[in-house]
C-alpha cells in the first residue's frame, strides 16, 4: 500500500491532526497516532500491547519526544497539544507522510532531511521506530526522550508516587522499565551513545477527539531517559521498543520480513486492482490470534473481537483471500464457545464469560460455515465440527433459548426481552434502548430463513434426510408468513418490523443473502427505495433523512452520538450487502465499479487505507466511529470480488456442484425455495417445540 501526503496537508495542522495511521501486530496489539504527532486519542501509542492475547490490551509506551541538534541548535520533530497551546510544534518542518507500507515522516531542517519510520513486528509485541538523516548535517545529533503510560488502552494516567522510577541497562546497550510491580518490562534496543537518567513527568496532555467525545481527555506521562545518537559517524538510528530485549542490529531483518510479509498479501488478493489489493492488505490488521486458534478483531482503536462482527467479516478477512486455515481456526474457536444454542456476542476483555446478547450472531454462523464450505470445500471439517453445532443451534432456536428467542407459530424468529439490544442496531443509554426493535426484525427473518436453508443443504448432503424433511415445511411456512407479514406493496419495500414501517438498510440482507425468500421483482424494488433514501458514497444510512427520528451528524457526547448511532449515521459495511442485492437486480451494471471505487479517496482520510466503522448521514458524511472497522473492509472485500469482479469462479457449493468460471453470484446464490429434500423418509423429523 502506498498513499502520500503532500507539504499541504502535513502543514495543515487540523487536517493532518484527523488523519490518523495504524499498525497491528496480529496479537491484538497495535501502534497508533496522527500525521502532525500531536495524540487526539487515549488510544494513540507506540506499544499497546494484549496482555491476554488478543485482550488485556495495555498502553505501554505513549511516544518518543524526539530531537534533531544541527550545529548546537534543537529543532523538536514532534508535537503535543497541552491546555492553550501547540508544543513542540515538529509538522512545521513536515514536508510528507507516506504508508509505503509502514508509516513514513519526512522533515526538512534546512539542507537536512530527516526520514522516519515505523512498524510493528508481526507476532510480537514490538514496535521498531528507524530514523535516517539525509543531505547536509555533518554536526548532527538526536535525542528521543521516551514517554511511558502502563495503563489500560480506554482509561489515562496522572502522576503518581507509585511509580518506580529507575531504568536497567545491560552489556548489550538495551535499556529496560517497569514502572509499577505486576507489569510487564519494557525493553528499548538502540544502538545510541550514551543514555542519560531524567526521571520526568509530562503533564497535561490534551487529546481532542476524546474531549469532543465528552469523555475523560487529560493525561500525564512519565519519561525515564534520554537516548542520544550520533549522527556524524552513521546517519541511522533506531529504538526498537518491545517486551523481549531485541538488539537494534536486528531491525533491518524485521522489516524486510514485515515488507515481504505484506507484499505477499496484496498477491492474494481477489482482484488485481489497487483498491482490492489495498483492502486485502488492510484486512490484515483485524486477524488475531486466540489461543490456538483465530480471531476477528472488530475495530480499531476500541473494539476486542465480537460475535456477529467476526461472522459477517470471515468471508471477506479469510474467505475471497484464500486464508482458510484462519477460517478455519476463527469457526472452531467460536463454535466451542456456543452456549444454549448461541454465540457470544462479545468476549470481555479480561477475566468475564463471553456475552451472549445477540440474536443475528448464530445466524450468521450458518451463513459463515456455508461460505467456508463453498470456497474451502473442507466437508470433514464442516461435518465433524460444525455441523452439529449448527444443528445444536437449530433445535435451541426451535424450542427456545436466551432473551425471548425462539421459533414463532408461523415460522418466523421472534426475540426480544425488556432492556435488551439484541440486533446489530445495538445502542444503548443506561436502560434506554434506542432502537430496541424487539418482536422480528426483517434481516432476522432473512438470516433466518438463509439458516434454515443452509442446515437443510447440508443435511441432506450428509444423509440427515429427516431433519432436511422438517426444515422444508418449517422454510416453507416461513417464506409464506414473512412475505404476507414484511411485504409492503404500496411502498414498494419491506417493513422493518411488523409493526414498524421505517425505511432502514435491513431489508436489504433479504435480497442480499444467499438463499432469499424474495423474487427478482421484489428484489430490485427494495434496491431501488434503498438506494432512492439509503445510499450515500461511504454506505447505507441507517434511517431515511425524511424520518422525524432522523439524525444527520453523529457527534457530541455519549447520550448524542449513542443516540445517533442507528437514527441515520452512515455504515459502509452495508454497502457490501447493497452491491450484492444490486448485482441480482441490475446484472452487469457499470453502477457496481462506480460505486465501490468511491472507497479510493476514503482510504486517503480518517484512518490511512483504512475504512472507518461510521460516517455522518449527511453531506459531506465525515467518517466517525473507529478509524479502522473489520466488517466494512471485509463486506468491501466480498462484494468487490463476488459481485463486481466477478471472482467467485469454481467454488464447491453445498449440494455438490462446482459453479462455472463465469458463473455471478445471482446465477448460483437466488434459490427463493433452496435445496429439495427427499420426502420418503418424513417420520415426523426432529423438529420439537
Amino acid at each position: 500500500m502506498k498513499l502520500t501526503f503532500d507539504d499541504v496537508t502535513c502543514g495543515d495542522l487540523d487536517k493532518a491532526s484527523k488523519l490518523e495511521w495504524l499498525e497491528t501486530n496480529g496479537l491484538g496489539g497495535f501502534a497508533s497516532g496522527t500525521v502532525s504527532g500531536i495524540h487526539t486519542r487515549r488510544y494513540h501509542g507506540l506499544l499497546t500491547s494484549a496482555l491476554q492475547p488478543p485482550v488485556g490490551r495495555t498502553l505501554l509506551v505513549a511516544k518518543f519526544e524526539d530531537t534533531l541538534i544541527v550545529d548546537g541548535n534543537r529543532v523538536e520533530l514532534s508535537a503535543n497539544r497541552y491546555p492553550g497551546a501547540v508544543h513542540p510544534q515538529g509538522y512545521e518542518y513536515l514536508r510528507e507522510f507516506r504508508l509505503d507500507p509502514f508509516p513514513t515522516w519526512v522533515y526538512e531542517i534546512g539542507q537536512a532531511r530527516v526520514e522516519k519510520r515505523l512498524f510493528m513486528v508481526h507476532g510480537q509485541d514490538a514496535t521498531v521506530v528507524e530514523y535516517e538523516v539525509q543531505g547536509l548535517c555533518e554536526n548532527c545529533h538526536l535525542e528521543i526522550r521516551p514517554l511511558v503510560a502502563y495503563r489500560d488502552y480506554h482509561a489515562t494516567t496522572r502522576s503518581n508516587s507509585a511509580l518506580n522510577e529507575a531504568f536497567e541497562w545491560d552489556e548489550d546497550g538495551i535499556v529496560s522499565v517497569q514502572p509499577y510491580d505486576g507489569m510487564p518490562r519494557v525493553y528499548f534496543g538502540a544502538d545510541f551513545r550514551t543514555c542519560e537518567p531524567t526521571g520526568n513527568w509530562y503533564h497535561n496532555f490534551q487529546y481532542a477527539e476524546e474531549q469532543a467525545r465528552g469523555l475523560d481527555f487529560q493525561e500525564d506521562l512519565f519519561q525515564p531517559f534520554v537516548l542520544h545518537f550520533d549522527l556524524a559517524n552513521s546517519p541511522k538510528a533506531v529504538v526498537i521498543v518491545s517486551r523481549e530485549a531485541i538488539p537494534s542490529h536486528e531491525a533491518t531483518g524485521l522489516r524486510e520480513r514485515e515488507r515481504t510479509r505484506r507484499a505477499a498479501l496484496r498477491k492474494h488478493a481477489p482482484a488485481h486492482d489497487p483498491l482490492i489489493e489495498d483492502l486485502t492488505e488492510a484486512a490484515d490488521q483485524f486477524i488475531v490470534r486466540r489461543g490456538e486458534g483465530y480471531s476477528i478483531i472488530a475495530g480499531y482503536p476500541w473494539f476486542a473481537d465480537w460475535g456477529r462482527d467476526t461472522m459477517i467479516a470471515l468471508a471477506g478477512l479469510t474467505l475471497v483471500t484464500g486464508r482458510f486455515e484462519v477460517a478455519r481456526g476463527v469457526l472452531r474457536e467460536f463454535a466451542e464457545e456456543m452456549n444454549e444454542g448461541m454465540l457470544p456476542n462479545r468476549f470481555p476483555d479480561v477475566g468475564e464469560t463471553p456475552e451472549y446478547n445477540t440474536v443475528d450472531a448464530t445466524l450468521w454462523f450458518f451463513e459463515a460455515v456455508r461460505a467456508y464450505f463453498q470456497y474451502a470445500n473442507d466437508e470433514a471439517f464442516v461435518r465433524g465440527t460444525l455441523y452439529p453445532k449448527l444443528c445444536e443451534a437449530f433445535d435451541w432456536h426451535i424450542r427456545g433459548t436466551r432473551y425471548g428467542i425462539r421459533c414463532d407459530d408461523d415460522g418466523l424468529l421472534n426475540a426480544g426481552a425488556p432492556g435488551v439490544q439484541l440486533t446489530w442496531m445495538d445502542a444503548k443509554i443506561g436502560d434506554w434502548v434506542v432502537t430496541p426493535r424487539t418482536g422480528k426484525p426483517v434481516e432476522i427473518q432473512a438470516l433466518w430463513y438463509n439458516a434454515l436453508r443452509v442446515l437443510q443443504a447440508l443435511a441432506l448432503r450428509f444423509g440427515d434426510d429427516d431433519r432436511a424433511v422438517a426444515i422444508e415445511d418449517l422454510a416453507v411456512r416461513a417464506k409464506a408468513s414473512f412475505l404476507t407479514q414484511f411485504w409492503s406493496a404500496d411502498r414498494g419495500y419491506l417493513l422493518d418490523n411488523i409493526s414498524d414501517a421505517s425505511m432502514r438498510p435491513n431489508q436489504v440482507f433479504a435480497a442480499s443473502l444467499h438463499y432469499s425468500m424474495l423474487d427478482a421483482a421484489r428484489i430490485r424494488s427494495v434496491v431501488d427505495s434503498v438506494e432512492r433514501h439509503l445510499l450515500t458514497p461511504l454506505g447505507l444510512r441507517s434511517l431515511s433523512p425524511v424520518d422525524p427520528a432522523y439524525r444527520g451528524r453523529y457527534e457530541g457526547g455519549v447520550l448524542e452520538r449513542d443516540s445517533a448511532y442507528h437514527q441515520g449515521t452512515v455504515w459502509p459495511f452495508l454497502m457490501g450487502p447493497f452491491l450484492t442485492a444490486y448485482a441480482r437486480a441490475y446484472p452487469g451494471s457499470t453502477e457496481l465499479h462506480a460505486m465501490l471505487d468511491r472507497f479510493r479517496d476514503h482510504l486517503r482520510e480518517g484512518g490511512v487505507g483504512q475504512v472507518s466503522e461510521i460516517a455522518d448521514g449527511d453531506a459531506p458524511h465525515t467518517p466517525r466511529g473507529c478509524i479502522a472497522q473489520a466488517w466494512s473492509v471485509a463486506e468491501l472485500l466480498r462484494a468487490g470480488a463476488e459481485d463486481v469482479w466477478n471472482k467467485n469462479a469454481s467454488r464447491m457449493d453445498l449440494m455438490g456442484d462446482r459453479t462455472k468460471e463465469n458463473d455471478t453470484h445471482e446465477e448460483v446464490a437466488v434459490e427463493s425455495d433452496g435445496p429439495r429434500p427427499k420426502r420418503a423418509r418424513a417420520r415426523g423429523a426432529g423438529v420439537t417445540r
